[in-house]
């Protein structure tokens, strides 16, 4: 189950992407052009998107996500690009042929899967012997804050913990390098890249980045706190820490590569 879907969760993603530099991570992890590409989990499709581009008319990009609007948003942003497709599909059981990509990319949903060795498992099948398999993803969103107060530390744990109970890993970029040398990966290499930067009042899209997830989580996260007005207390005051001119608020994405055999 995705946690975070809500009425502005596709702006919300097309904002992270814009955000990062992941031209630099696509060249840094071997992407090149006419490569064929596989985007496992695309959302509504903004990095697939910078993908065709970077392979060019000679190679061609595939991009899947279980979710059917999301899809339709990208085909419907991308009929002018022939060499990229979208399809419905889930990344654990994509049912696409094997060995038939060059490069492929997850970003930001391992963090949902309790079983991610299965998406793992699935994403090497559908790489070449000889391609790349690329996991981005988040370790320890949230924590990375000073001055951070006790208990709103506290209180950001007792939401960590609430998705915890659904399957959620906040903690899942750090476990991705022995998983691909489990499964069989060579040449497995991390790199730690900024998920946001903000020294002094964070920018105002980081800060709809976060009250767009705080809404989307209310269900599963305010019985922690006892009620909605307790939970909603909580996340004001985490967006205020998030505002303060005197802070520091930051928060990494671990990227991990490896070589199918």
């Amino acid at each position: 189950m995705y946690l975070m879907e809500s009425k502005g969760e596709s702006q919300r993603l097309l904002e992270q992407e814009q955000s990062q530099d992941t031209r630099a991570v696509l060249h840094g992890t071997g992407l090149k052009p006419g490569d064929r590409v596989l985007d496992a989990g695309c959302g509504p499709g903004g990095i697939a998107e910078l993908m065709a581009e970077l392979v060019g008319e000679g190679g061609h990009v595939t991009g899947v996500d279980v979710h059917a609007g999301r899809i339709a948003e990208a085909q419907a942003r991308n009929r002018h690009r022939p060499h990229l497709e979208f399809l419905q599909a889930d990344v654990r059981a994509c049912g696409l042929p094997t060995g038939s990509f060059d490069y492929v990319w997850s970003q930001y949903v391992f963090e949902y899967l309790p079983d991610r060795q299965v998406a793992l498992a699935e994403l090497i099948r559908v790489t070449r012997p000889g391609g790349r398999v690329v996991v981005s993803d988040i370790d320890g969103l949230g924590f990375q804050n000073w001055p951070f107060p006790e208990h709103l530390r506290q209180g950001t744990q007792r939401i960590v913990e609430a998705l915890e109970s659904r399957g959620f890993d906040l903690y899942v970029g750090r476990k991705l390098y022995s998983d691909f040398r489990r499964a069989g990966l060579t040449q497995v290499r991390v790199h730690l890249v900024p998920f946001y930067m903000a020294p002094g009042a964070a920018e105002a899209r980081l800060l709809r980045d976060w009250e767009t997830r705080f809404d989307a989580l209310a269900p599963v996260a305010a019985p922690a706190f006892g009620d909605l007005a307790a939970y909603q207390a909580h996340c004001q005051e985490f967006l205020s820490m998030l505002a303060d001119p005197e802070g520091l608020k930051y928060a990494v994405t671990l990227v991990t590569e490896g070589i199918k055999p």
